[in-house]
Order: structure tokens, then C-alpha cells, then sequence
């Protein structure tokens, strides 16, 4: 069988700007681009407006001779121009007769190109994170935002705290030849299929995760865990990473945590199926209904089904 790896870079993971980390701490970078930055506006719902598939981007300089208080440094396009984000309503494109969809990243990410998709996820993660730690971990104390919104420091102390990552793994089960295992999710809508999942542990690797979450959710011991790529996962502050991994069709299945309400081994074709009749947004009637493209667990799957 041809070596299992992901076809292509998942949606999230690729990389359209140029980060320019090194101008976080540059204020007088940061002030002499401010006049020509771009701003990115994501409001409450993390909605933003999209136009031919680009986020919509306003001009900074209107908002004052500087970077407001709670805005967030993204990075820089390939022109040199600095782009930053702020939480507030969205504002349409200048040109009156440009046509905008407001979208999310999750329901809608499939639509964006790669620099729309890298500065949306990562001004949802940074926002999010801003809106939940305005006031410090150890004490409680205020803090405020700074390194271009991607720190935040206690005044008083002079304590830095940094945007929270909670790594979560995400892993196909199959056979090593022509069955994988799909799962639903007991609370999920019948039909609804996807690959397993489940947040790292403290002191935990992520291989011994993979095999910790499966043997959980669905009562199978699993080997021979191998990783595949990664992906930054807003929803609000996760990175999953993704791996597959062997089991016996032989062994019994049993729900042990309750989170799975139905799982079981499907074969290439029933997947390769199951995918050429679209996503969960389709109303396809598929017996199985799979992951849209903005998830790396679509690309592990399309990537599985389609090996020789």
C-alpha cells in the first residue's frame, strides 16, 4: 500500500502572510506602518466579511495615529503593509458595489484563501483569548494588552501571560488495508460521522493520547501510532493534531466514556463514497455524513480514501 501521509496541507495550517513576530515588540515599527496597516474587524459571533473569497480589510488609519488599545498585531502581507485585528461591528469595503457575505471560519472556511484563512484564525484565537484574560491568573489583578496583543502584562507585577493552547489529537483507526473506523458523537445528529478526537492530559504524549482517548471512547487498543500534520482550531483555542493508527476488527467495540453513541468499520469504498456526496452541510442521503474541508479530519479521511 502507498505510505499514508496527508495530501495536502490542511486549510488552517497554511500560511498566506508573513507572521513578522519580530515587530510585536518594534513600537516604532509598529507606529510608522500604523498609517498605511490594514484592519481586520471580527465581531462578537466571530464573523467577518468576505468578498470573492478574501476577508474584507479596511484602512487602520482612521481608527487614530495608532494602534488602539485592545487591537492585535497579525502580521504583514506580501506589499509590506502591517494588518491588525479588533473586535467590533463589521464594516463593508469601501467600493459601495462590492458584493460581501458575512461568514465564520468554522461553517465557512472551505471559501477563504490562504491569507484570508491564516489572518481570520488567527485573530479568532487571539480575541478569544483576550476576551476571556483580562484580569490575571495568579491574583486576579487587571492586566493589559501588550507585544501586539500577543501578551498581556500585570502593571503592578510586571507579570506576562501568553495566549492559552489547549493541543487536542485527532486520529483515523483502520486496519492497514481497507477499513477505517468512523464514530458519532452521542449528541450529534444521526448519520453524522467523523474520526476520534480528544484533548492531551498533563504530563500526557500526544501518541500516548491517541492511544488513551480510542481504548476510552471505543474500547479498542490500538499500535503502531503515526502522526500526519496539525492544525490550529479557534473553536476557541485549540491546535489538533493528527495521527493514524492500527487496530484489530476483531476486538469488540464498547462505549466506555459515553461520548460515542455509534462507531464501526467501514471499508474505502463505502467512505470514498460517503465523501463524493459532499459534507455534514449537504442534505445528502448518504448513509454517512463526513467532516467539511475546513477540518483537518476531512483531510486525514480524503487522504486514507485515497490510497491505492
Amino acid at each position: 500500500m502507498t505510505p499514508f501521509r496527508l495530501r495536502n496541507i490542511p486549510l488552517l495550517s497554511r500560511v498566506g502572510a508573513d507572521r513578522a513576530d519580530t515587530l510585536r515588540t518594534d513600537v516604532d515599527a509598529a507606529l510608522a506602518g500604523w498609517p498605511d496597516a490594514l484592519v481586520l474587524r471580527v465581531d462578537r459571533r466571530n464573523q467577518v466579511l468576505i468578498a470573492d473569497g478574501s476577508v474584507v480589510l479596511g484602512g487602520a488609519a482612521k481608527l487614530g495615529d495608532r494602534p488602539p488599545e485592545h487591537a492585535v498585531f497579525l502580521g504583514r502581507l506580501n506589499d509590506g503593509r502591517h494588518v491588525w485585528a479588533i473586535r467590533g461591528a463589521l464594516e463593508g469595503p469601501e467600493d459601495p458595489h462590492t458584493q460581501t457575505e458575512v461568514l465564520d471560519l468554522r461553517r465557512a472556511g472551505q471559501v477563504f484563501d490562504d491569507t484570508s484563512a491564516q489572518l481570520v484564525a488567527t485573530a479568532t484565537a487571539l480575541l478569544n483569548w483576550h476576551d476571556s484574560a483580562r484580569f490575571s491568573s495568579v491574583d486576579g489583578s487587571p492586566t493589559k494588552s501588550a507585544r501586539g496583543g500577543w501578551a498581556r502584562v500585570d502593571p503592578v507585577s510586571g507579570r506576562e501571560e501568553f495566549p492559552r493552547i489547549d493541543p487536542a489529537v485527532i486520529c483515523l483507526v483502520h486496519d492497514g488495508h481497507d477499513r477505517a473506523v468512523l464514530a458519532r458523537q452521542a449528541v450529534w445528529p444521526e448519520r453524522l460521522f467523523s474520526i476520534l478526537a480528544g484533548f492531551v492530559e498533563a504530563g500526557e504524549s500526544f501518541e500516548t493520547c491517541v492511544a488513551r482517548e480510542i481504548f476510552e471512547e471505543i474500547g479498542l487498543t490500538v499500535t503502531d501510532v503515526t502522526y500526519l500534520g496539525s492544525q490550529p482550531w479557534p473553536f476557541p483555542r485549540s491546535l489538533m493534531v493528527g495521527f493514524h493508527a492500527i487496530g484489530d476488527p476483531e476486538q469488540e467495540m464498547s462505549f466506555n466514556d459515553g461520548e460515542i453513541g455509534e462507531a464501526g468499520w467501514f471499508t474505502r469504498a463505502e467512505i470514498r463514497e460517503a465523501l463524493d456526496h459532499g459534507d455534514w452541510s449537504t442534505n445528502s442521503p448518504s448513509r454517512l455524513l463526513l467532516p467539511g474541508s475546513i477540518s483537518i479530519a476531512r483531510e486525514i479521511i480524503e487522504s486514507w480514501a485515497a490510497l491505492d
